[in-house]
């Protein structure tokens, strides 16, 4: 740091506020600085920057360790949010999350010097690993109950999926057959409260619903089952994935989509435009739930949060060819 005031030209103290983003340093100064740090190949050494503060600006978070699009997406959201807020990430991917295994990630995160923790938690099972969170830990759990007390950033599955059901009814289908996600997913239990919600209130028949495992090939499996049903005009898949496979199996069986079988989707997936015919699907934001993740946890951190704020991100219906004979190209 000395050797970079020399070469600036200013005061150490000068160089410590420029690297603290301090309002009260004249651009001219901050820039010469910056320059002086790039000559010299300076970095802040992040450790004794954390003694003086106090502060490691770093944040864990703990996901489920898989490639499906929702957990991965919703932490590659936290993760640009926190850059953002210029904190760094220390991730921990776990097999299953129950409680051991959440507990153990909480105490590897803590004795790493993270300064709160943000929590992935899409199965069920969640519930009874949350319980025993340290309280002493800033953290927000993605998904969490409403009623569990802990800070939480959710999406609304029940309003998406009735508002998917509600569209495919809005075509002139009798009813709406549902490709469900795995029972013990909290979203896949929401997507099927809100099917069934639209369902009812439009006093239609509810069909029973088949489950997937979200891929595509438990969604073409339900579709050769679906597909062979005359009754069937419209299917609301529990992710995109299965509506890839869902599609796939009605074209092998003949069935036009949507002219014959309206479908729609849930994620809104980068390839989902590009489907044939292009899927329409419910947009899930995870960018601005990690957003929020973020300032929920940076709020607790900063003491000016509220521990049990439940923050609530309502999806969007993105309507595209595949349930809009005729209308959508």
């Amino acid at each position: 740091m000395m050797d970079v005031a020399r070469l600036a030209g200013v005061s150490h103290q000068t160089v410590s506020r420029v690297l603290n983003d301090h309002p009260n340093v004249r651009q001219s100064t901050r820039s010469r600085v910056l320059w002086s740090m790039q000559e010299l190949g300076y970095r802040p050494n992040s450790a004794a920057r954390t003694l003086v503060t106090g502060h490691s600006r770093t944040i864990g978070v703990i996901g489920l360790d898989s490639t499906l699009y929702g957990p991965a997406a919703t932490m590659h959201g936290v993760d640009d949010a926190a850059r953002h807020a210029d904190y760094r990430v220390n991730t921990v991917g776990l097999a299953s999350i129950d409680r051991l295994s959440v507990l153990e990630a909480v105490e590897r995160l803590a004795t790493a010097g993270v300064e709160g923790v943000v929590v992935i938690a899409p199965l069920s099972s969640a519930s009874e690993a949350l319980a025993d969170l340290p309280t002493d830990i800033p953290t927000v759990v993605v998904n969490a109950h409403p009623e569990s007390g802990i800070a939480s950033v959710t999406v609304d599955q029940a309003d998406g999926a009735q508002r998917a059901t509600e569209h495919l009814l809005a075509a002139g289908r009798g009813t709406v057959w549902h490709v469900a996600g795995p029972a013990n997913w909290s979203e896949s239990k929401g997507r099927v409260e809100g099917w069934m919600r639209a369902l009812d209130e439009a006093k239609v028949d509810v069909p029973p619903p088949l489950t997937g495992d979200w891929s595509a090939r438990s969604g073409y499996e339900a579709g050769r089952v679906l597909a062979r049903l005359p009754e069937v005009t419209a299917v609301f898949a529990g992710n995109d994935h299965m509506a890839l496979g869902l599609l796939r199996a009605l074209h092998e069986f003949g069935r036009a989509v949507p002219d014959e079988v309206c479908v729609v989707g849930f994620d809104d997936i980068p390839e989902a435009a590009y489907f044939t015919p292009p899927l329409t699907t419910v947009r899930q934001d995870f960018s601005e739930v990690g957003r929020r993740c973020v300032r929920l946890l940076i709020g607790q951190i900063e003491s000016t949060g509220d521990a049990a704020e439940c923050s609530v991100v309502m999806p969007e219906l993105v309507v595209r060819r595949s349930s809009t004979p005729n209308k959508v190209p």
